[in-house]
């Protein structure tokens, strides 16, 4: 199981100084790759975790990652795509997957915040659908040398996007969601399944088998499908509800549980700290806690 970190996104922490040091250190510690997500905004009445209340843009964030890195790879999980044209994600998926060497993860999503779709003017549904004609319209896009499209809910005339990625293919494209339907959808058409901060251990498990499954039934290698999992990170007190908490050995041991699950990828994303990505964060104290979190839990620790 490789593992990988987020990126300084949320709160007080997540400015240029912090998020350049970050994105060196987890390099220089041997991290698989670095994750960003996106949360555009939040609305007045709105009842979100302290974690989505600042929030960097994630493709701008991985791309000064970028410049200040050569091997770490570059994830989102996950942009919503609801919100941005197939052909204008393309675009800034090849461009910053071309600047950083072919390093980019892509990580999409249907969205769940009413808000946001309400200040983008977009609507989720059809849910399968639409994901499926998002996909097929990347796919062209990046691969044919004249791309074109014709959909119910997109459409791409006859034209040329250039340049092409540098992986060929394109960036691998993962799938977020936790209803069956959009598990099934993440082993048929994706690269594999990125899981949501809020899934306990059992249901990331059972999410890995329904995904694996999906990927066999649409005759693909199920062993090629990436699982990709949000660890949240709870340093201290062990409790037994949280894998991935209690003392350095303890968080090990509970990383090793998620690779015994199928787990391909697990991210110790320090954003859902509340003492780090919290709004009321304390910047210096927040950069100082991530750190010893990033030395003591490194892979080649």
């Amino acid at each position: 199981m490789l593992i990988s970190c987020g990126a300084p996104v949320s709160g007080a922490w997540a400015g240029p100084q912090s998020l350049g040091r970050f994105a060196q250190r987890a390099e220089e510690l041997g991290y698989h790759g670095l994750w960003t997500f996106q949360r555009l905004l939040v609305g007045a009445d709105q009842s979100l975790d302290p974690v989505y209340r600042s929030v960097l843009d994630p493709l701008i964030a991985l791309a000064f990652a970028a410049a200040r890195t050569s091997r770490v790879r570059l994830g989102v999980a996950v942009i919503n795509i609801p919100y941005v044209s197939p052909a204008h994600l393309a675009k800034q998926a090849a461009t910053l997957d071309l600047l950083s060497g072919g390093r980019l993860d892509l990580g999409l999503g249907t969205g769940w915040s009413e808000p946001e779709f309400a200040a983008t003017g977009s609507d989720p549904h059809p849910r399968g659908r639409r994901m499926r004609e998002y996909l097929e319209v990347l796919r062209t896009l990046w691969n044919d040398p004249v791309a074109s499209f014709e959909g119910e809910l997109y459409r791409v005339p006859p034209s040329t996007m250039a340049p092409p990625p540098m992986q060929p293919g394109g960036p691998p494209v993962l799938l977020g969601g936790t209803a069956d339907a959009a598990l099934r959808r993440a082993g048929r058409l994706g690269a594999g399944w990125v899981s949501s901060s809020r899934l306990t251990y059992d249901q990331i498990a059972r999410g890995a088998q329904v995904v694996r499954r999906a990927a066999e039934e649409a005759g693909r290698d199920p062993d090629d499908v990436r699982i990709v999992v949000r660890g949240v990170v709870r340093p201290g007190r062990r409790d037994d509800a949280v894998p991935l908490s209690g003392d350095w050995a303890q968080i090990r041991a509970g990383a090793q549980r998620y690779a015994e699950a199928g787990v391909t990828e697990l991210f110790y994303d320090l954003n859902w700290d509340p003492l780090i990505g919290g709004p009321g964060a304390g910047r210096e104290p927040a950069r100082a806690r991530a750190d010893e979190i990033l030395t003591a839990l490194a892979p080649t620790g």
